[in-house]
């Protein structure tokens, strides 16, 4: 019930995913980031707690083909099946693995920076439009690209029923930044991937000043709001 994007940009060192399903809250059980370590999804039938096991094996120092092993291997067989799993580390390595009971037409492409994977789907080839849009402009911000993988998910055919909610998250390539550095969500919608990309929108031009409040607070932006006299 769910297409994901994770990529890296090898210009900035982020790293991040965008996320959308026919399922509410996607973003909430599916994806996760974590600065300077890596980003990953966890989905199909999801198992959340799958998401921060594979951040730790990154930030173990495990590759991501190893990180996905070990998750793999650490399940019981018959539970693991029916998980779909997606890794991208800081360098840019990726990895993908789909279990012998993931939905409907299901499958992975997995390239360098980049790697899409879905299950419930209208065709395979939504899976490699998605990563051609992502490759598409490298000088692009990260989310931008890819939303706009997404986007082409989406105008592929994307799920064989309607898509209701969607998420992007972007993790920066320091490690001092342990949050998402963007956290983006859609939980219910008639368009989500549409208002996802709008969200973005607004969001983007202020991403550097929230930074910055985090962790210069005495030298940060104002907010430009009635009452912040700064």
């Amino acid at each position: 019930m769910t297409f994901s994007v994770v990529g890296h940009c090898a210009r900035t060192g982020a790293m991040g995913v965008a996320i959308a399903s026919s399922s509410p809250a996607v973003a909430a059980r599916c994806a996760w980031v974590r600065g300077g370590v890596g980003a990953v999804t966890t989905q199909n039938v999801t198992d959340p707690r799958l998401g921060p096991a594979m951040l730790d094996a990154l930030a173990a120092g495990d590759d991501p083909d190893s990180v996905v092993a070990g998750v793999v291997a650490a399940q019981q067989e018959q539970v693991i099946a029916w998980r779909q799993l997606t890794v991208v580390d800081p360098t840019g390595r990726t990895a993908a693995w789909t279990g012998a009971e993931a939905l409907g037409v299901h499958g992975q492409v997995v390239r360098d920076g980049v790697v899409v994977a879905g299950n419930l789907l209208t065709s395979p080839e939504v899976l490699d439009e998605a990563a051609d849009a992502f490759d598409a402009d490298p000088a692009a911000p990260l989310a931008a690209r890819l939303v706009t993988g997404l986007s082409a998910a989406l105008a592929a055919g994307g799920e064989a029923g309607p898509v209701h909610s969607a998420g992007l998250l972007i993790a920066d390539a320091d490690p001092v930044y342990t949050w998402p550095v963007t956290d983006l969500r859609v939980d219910w919608d008639d368009d989500p991937v549409g208002e996802l990309q709008r969200l973005w929108q607004i969001w983007h031009p202020q991403e550097q000043a929230y930074r910055t409040r985090a962790l210069q607070p005495d030298s940060s932006p104002s907010y430009g709001v009635p009452g912040d006299a700064r």
